[in-house]
């Protein structure tokens, strides 16, 4: 199979596009023939040896931790998916080797759902470890209808994906993002404020009593502006500062759920989750997608696809 590899950590000049044997597939695992592949900024940070603390890694390495296509065979003893059927998940492996920037990747069943019908194939590939991420930070605060949602990064990857969310819900949602995206903020149902200096302030012009549960998508000062604003620190769940487990709220940190990804995929077909892609690039230039996502201002998400379409 072709696949995009490296062999030691780097940024996105050490990538290439090599040929790989087809992954094995073990006992509760199915083979996906891929059909898009998420870019996520993880992605370039593990490749630069950003979390070698925290995770096995071994190389040569296939980034790429989002996927979405067909299942091409199954474990002996797997019932849940069946060849043909169409998938999205979030392949992380016990240890990071074989990823989804290929033709191919074998997951374990626990990593999979159902693709939303709604969705096309590079939607589907957006979703996963953003949505994942948004929904488990959400529920880690219990956001409710009637809820005022703060989130940071509200056109981002991951906040575009949890306004839509807390909204679903039922709750108010109060958006960061710079002046060029609040018409984008708005079509996601929040109501965009201009991130930076003087913050709190205009936050608290939209709720004076503040807000009742804070999502912090970016880092920086998110926090900080976010107790300020909160009744209730242990509200508070933070993806990007660890800081704020310290100070009463959570941090928090996705992981694969067959369940809830099941539910993102509900919240697509019935309309109320939608996926922006800024950009579909082949997957002969993940380099160039490493290069955009680290500019740090992609709007929605960034996709590779594979193979014939």
């Amino acid at each position: 199979m072709k696949a995009i590899t490296l062999n030691g950590y780097g940024g996105p000049e050490t990538l290439r596009l090599t040929d790989l044997p087809d992954p094995k597939v073990a006992p509760g695992e199915v083979l996906v023939r891929v059909k898009a592949a998420g870019v996520n900024p993880v992605d370039w940070k593990l490749a630069e040896g950003r979390l070698d603390a925290l995770m096995e890694t071994h190389f040569p390495l296939v980034p790429g931790w989002d996927v979405a296509g067909v299942v091409e065979r199954v474990g002996f003893d797997v019932e849940e998916f069946s060849p043909g059927d169409e998938v999205f998940g979030y392949i992380r492996k016990d240890a990071v080797q074989y990823g989804a920037y290929a033709e191919l990747v074998s997951a374990h069943v626990r990593m999979l759902a159902l693709k939303p019908a709604a969705l096309t194939w590079e939607q589907a590939a957006g979703v996963p470890l953003a949505g994942l991420t948004a929904y488990q930070a959400i529920k880690r605060v219990g956001v409710r209808a009637g809820d005022t949602v703060l989130v940071h990064a509200a056109a981002g990857g991951v906040g575009s994906l949890g306004v839509q969310i807390a909204v679903a819900l039922g709750a108010r949602v109060i958006g960061t993002a710079s002046a060029h995206n609040h018409d984008f903020v708005r079509r996601l149902g929040a109501e965009p404020v201009t991130y930076g200096p003087g913050l709190v302030d205009r936050v608290a012009q939209l709720a004076p009593e503040g807000v009742d549960a804070a999502l912090d998508f970016v880092g920086a000062d998110a926090v900080e502006a976010s107790l300020h604003l909160l009744g209730r620190p242990d509200r508070l769940a933070s993806i990007a500062d660890p800081e704020a487990a310290a100070k009463g709220g959570h941090y928090v940190w996705v992981r694969p759920d067959p369940v809830d990804l099941s539910a993102l995929a509900d919240l697509a077909d019935r309309g109320e989750l939608r996926v922006h892609v800024e950009k579909v690039l082949p997957l002969d230039e993940a380099a160039e997608a490493w290069r955009l996502s680290s500019q740090g201002h992609t709007r929605g998400k960034l996709v590779l696809t594979v193979g014939r379409r």
